[in-house]
């Protein structure tokens, strides 16, 4: 064997076998995201409007301190604590699926005042005539409303606070209460406050709510106070926690709430698991059927693809610290795209090996030519899609950024495989003597077909259906888009039995929903998916149990994207997509040295997502997130036959000089075709493969990307080969 030879092979070895270690146990190598094991998503704005601007971003850092205190306290493990932007922090929360609890011991200010209650009735009088006396704020407290006056001053805040437990009143059914322990400075101003106010009462403030007004009988210098009010134990465990770590700086508001329930996580899990195994039979088998030897040998690759791709996603903790290897559901579908995409460059190299052996070179010959000749086209290809993966991450939250990551590696493992390591397998076959032809099958013979000359009629058809599909989209308005960008709240129900859509209506028209949206999977009959325009989640789930009394009923997953948080969701996605091809645009400008090249390649890419928003928008779906995702997964993907196309006609414009543009583009469209047709083909396997078993989650995305791929063929032959023609300013037919 060639010193060489052996350097490769044992090279390709290390990086499989580090690839091996760090992939192995899954369980223990890459963690779960909170789609696929449930857990809490929360997008948090701190509302520093009442801070000076010079302390604004002091208070947005505290409250990531008490928030991380908190959540420490309750023993919530591998969360994630963010801050994004000037105001707003991002939480996750693995394994916690009760919402409610999540969104109490984060979100609750806990600013606790000492403030004295007024004990001059006429004053009370006053107020509840409408005239307030100033320095006073009205209040009612307890579950009969009493109202009492309050100093708007507080006289004492829970800053002092030492400690905070959980206490039983045992002279009152054991009625949980809060005991708080001031520290030495604190305790001494408790005795003053309650010794210059004997005889008055002193209410407990807790978030502007009075929890409890007692009567100071006595001056208290133990320096301890006890919290009552309607909660049980559990509650008052939790308040007691809250109040011991400190309260928030300034108030907060969720902008963005994702829930997801363990069971609901399981079942992404088996749905993307299936998705990917069908996904990979379909190309191995159609690869092996197809290509024979060469197409056993990409097969290799593709496995080595994904072993790659998960050892890489174990590895990026120990490279990136700080950054864990999650494995989201869309990133299981980044990895099964991504290994369709993968057999893009190995049909291109196959089929230039091909070419070379019809020629008559000799096999060694014919295989060196065939990857020489195929990987300037592989690598534009790979850059134009991981300039999108870019963007995806740029300006992607959650699951997006976790589908930019995996799709990033496997692209990257692609490249690797396909270009060094099929070549290396090849040639040590070739060295061993073992094989002496390489036999394919082919399906699609040469053509001599003239695309250009067809061209203005396809025009037309492309702005018909992108003018039909375009007033679709429009006129629905905000119908058009889900709750990631139009805001609203999104409820998953498991009921127990198959329920009838029309007595799920009943429970809502009770709680003013009438209008929610409810739709009922085929699949699963027992599954209720409601959107509704308002947070009533609560008053919701106990309508609905009221309605099927004695019947299970589990909230699957829940989604809350406020207007601000959508606003900014959709300008973000809109950049990432003029951002996207903007780099395009400028690489494929760089890259092929002409300008009306480049134009050409991105108004193809135009025209597909436009083709994609309309039939998404005909066939009733919505715009969401992982849409956009699709989106930008298709402008960069689409691209990728333009440029073998592109790369076609550079070589042949050196081989066939006295050729018009015409007839070069004509003649590199014909010799491509069969290319084409194959590699969106085989990635089309695995699409339909996600769209089929990769659950309702990613409907949307499989339905987006399996239209954009076909447009893309399509627009390649028909779209972006004329434009080049159009705008070099040399249409001549021949």
């Amino acid at each position: 064997m060639h010193k060489n030879l052996l350097y490769k092979t044992l090279g390709i070895l290390a990086v499989l076998g580090v690839c091996a270690y760090f992939a192995f146990p899954l369980e223990k190598r890459i963690n779960l995201g909170l789609d696929l094991k449930g857990g809490t998503h929360l997008l948090l704005r701190v509302d520093t409007s009442a801070i000076p601007a010079d302390q604004r971003s002091e208070a947005a850092d505290r409250a990531i301190e008490v928030i991380r205190n908190r959540i420490d306290e309750f023993g919530v493990r591998e969360t994630s604590i963010q801050r994004q932007g000037d105001d707003e922090i991002v939480v996750q929360l693995p394994g916690m699926s009760d919402r409610q609890r999540a969104v109490d011991i984060i979100g609750k200010t806990a600013l606790l005042e000492f403030r004295v209650v007024s004990s001059e009735p006429e004053k009370l009088q006053a107020a509840l005539a409408g005239s307030v006396p100033e320095g006073y704020e009205l209040k009612y407290a307890g579950e009969e409303k009493e109202p009492l006056l309050l100093e708007k001053k507080a006289a004492m805040t829970g800053d002092s606070i030492k400690d905070a437990s959980v206490r039983f009143n045992q002279s009152s059914f054991n009625e949980p209460l809060v005991s708080l322990e001031f520290n030495a400075e604190g305790a001494k101003k408790f005795a003053e406050i309650t010794g210059a106010n004997v005889g008055k009462r002193l209410a407990i403030v807790l978030d502007g709510k009075v929890q409890s007004a007692p009567v100071i009988r006595e001056a208290i210098p133990s320096g301890q106070a006890v919290i009552q009010g309607q909660f049980d134990a559990a509650e008052a465990q939790d308040l007691s926690v809250i109040l011991k770590v400190g309260a928030l700086p300034a108030p907060m508001y969720i902008e963005e709430e994702r829930s997801v329930g363990p069971l609901l996580g399981q079942d992404s899990i088996n749905s993307g698991v299936k998705a990917s195994i069908v996904g990979m039979a379909l190309v191995f088998i159609f690869m092996a059927l197809y290509y024979l030897l060469p197409g056993v040998i990409a097969d290799l690759a593709l496995f080595c693809n994904l072993l790659i791709s998960l050892g890489c996603l174990g590895l990026l903790p120990y490279l990136f610290p700080g950054i864990s290897a999650t494995l989201t559901l869309p990133g299981i579908a980044g990895l099964v795209l991504s290994l369709g995409m993968a057999v893009d460059a190995n049909v291109l190299i196959n089929e230039r090996i091909r070419e070379e052996l019809l020629q008559g070179r000799p096999l060694r010959a014919a295989i060196q030519t065939g990857y020489n000749k195929a990987f300037s086209a592989i690598f534009d290809s790979n850059i134009t899609t991981l300039i999108a993966a870019f963007m995806l991450f740029q300006f992607g939250t959650g699951p997006i950024r976790g589908f930019a990551v995996t799709l990033t590696i496997g692209l990257c493992a692609s490249l690797f495989t396909a270009v060094v390591m099929t070549r290396t397998v090849f040639e040590l076959l070739i060295s061993a003597g073992w094989i002496k032809s390489l036999p394919m099958m082919k399906i699609i013979k040469d053509t001599r077909m003239d695309f250009i000359g067809k061209r203005y009629i396809f025009y037309f058809i492309s702005l018909l259906v992108i003018g039909v599909g375009m007033f679709s989209f429009l006129s629905k308005g905000a119908r058009a888009y889900g709750i990631d960008f139009a805001g609203g709240q999104l409820q998953e129900y498991l009921f127990e039995k198959p329920v009838q859509v029309e007595t799920v209506r009943e429970a809502l028209k009770e709680i003013d929903l009438a209008d929610a949206s409810i739709q009922q999977f085929k699949e699963n009959p027992r599954q209720v998916l409601i959107k509704t325009g308002v947070d009533k989640n609560d008053r919701l789930t106990a309508e609905l149990k009221k309605k099927f009394p004695g019947e299970k009923i589990e909230l699957m997953r829940l989604e809350k994207v406020g207007p601000v948080a959508g606003k900014h969701l959709k300008d973000k996605a809109v950049k990432a997509l003029l951002w996207s091809l903007a780099g395009i645009l400028v690489y494929v400008g760089i890259r092929f040295r002409h300008f009306n090249f480049a134009a050409a390649g991105v108004l193809a890419i135009f025209h597909d997502v436009l083709v994609a928003c309309g039939v998404m928008a005909l066939s009733g779906r919505q715009m969401d997130l992982l849409t956009v995702t699709a989106l930008l997964t298709i402008a960069g993907y689409s691209i990728n036959d333009t440029i073998v196309i592109y790369d076609r006609v550079r070589e042949n414009s050196h081989l066939y000089r006295n050729k018009s543009l015409y007839q070069l583009i004509n003649l590199s469209v014909n010799q491509t075709l069969g290319r084409t047709v194959l590699t969106s083909g085989v990635t089309l396997l695995t699409v339909l493969s996600i769209f089929l078993f990769g659950g309702e989650v990613l409907g949307n995305f499989a339905f987006t990307l399996i239209v954009g791929f076909i447009s893309g063929v399509y627009s390649t032959i028909y779209i972006a080969s004329p434009l080049v023609l159009a705008w070099s300013g040399a249409a001549k037919k021949k």
